[in-house]
């Protein structure tokens, strides 16, 4: 969970950066200059990998078969990125979900330490977590597929080829539909520990 929550940090903050100041890839979407785009995805595919073995070799105890859908497709889609280039800005894009997973982890950090759920922290890491989940990974939905139908149809998109194509929306709709499954069980998560943390407070004022 450090790991992950430092693997988290970097790459959400590099891609924040190359999304507010790299001038090539902000102008093309689907050809621009990958440099700084194909470094963050490899550190985000190393760590990829890196989990994919362990949540493989540890199955009985880590084994999650939405998380394994998406490293597969996120790696699926990002080789392409790493190999040929393509789709920096898109590819960069989806690295921005990074930044709720420390929220996550904070959560998971919470439970070993058997924090109460009405704790004041695991109440208050706990809306952070809906909020940000939600802004990073949600929010931004319509925004994304909006840009990406964007250049259906134009001289870069046909340029791409058949594969990169099936790989970037395929990718993209898999990683989407795991985001509203896990947006929904953070929910419902979040409003049953800020539930009973009100039902704690009453009941301790009277």
């Amino acid at each position: 969970r450090c790991v992950s929550t430092i693997h988290a940090v970097v790459v959400g903050g590099l891609a924040l950066y190359i999304l507010w100041f790299d001038d090539l890839v902000n102008k093309d979407h689907i050809w621009g200059d990958p440099k700084l785009v194909k470094l963050n995805i490899a550190i985000a595919s190393g760590y990829l990998i890196n989990d994919l073995m362990l949540l493989i070799w540890h199955w009985k105890t880590l084994g999650d078969s939405f998380f394994l859908s998406h490293h597969l497709a996120a790696l699926y889609a990002y080789q392409y990125v790493l190999g040929q280039g393509l789709l920096p800005y898109f590819a960069n894009f989806r690295l921005i979900a990074e930044l709720s997973t420390p929220f996550v982890n904070q959560r998971w950090f919470f439970e070993v330490l058997q924090f109460p759920r009405n704790a004041r922290l695991v109440v208050l890491n706990g809306v952070a977590m809906t909020v940000s989940f939600f802004l990073v990974r949600i929010a931004v939905i319509p925004s994304y597929y909006l840009q990406m139908a964007s250049t259906f149809g134009t001289a870069g998109f046909h340029r791409l080829g058949l594969g990169p194509q099936c790989a970037w929306i395929i990718s993209s709709v898999v990683l989407d539909i795991l985001n509203t499954i896990w947006m929904y069980k953070i929910a419902r998560g979040c409003w049953k520990i800020l539930f009973a943390s009100q039902n704690y407070r009453k009941t301790k004022l009277s």
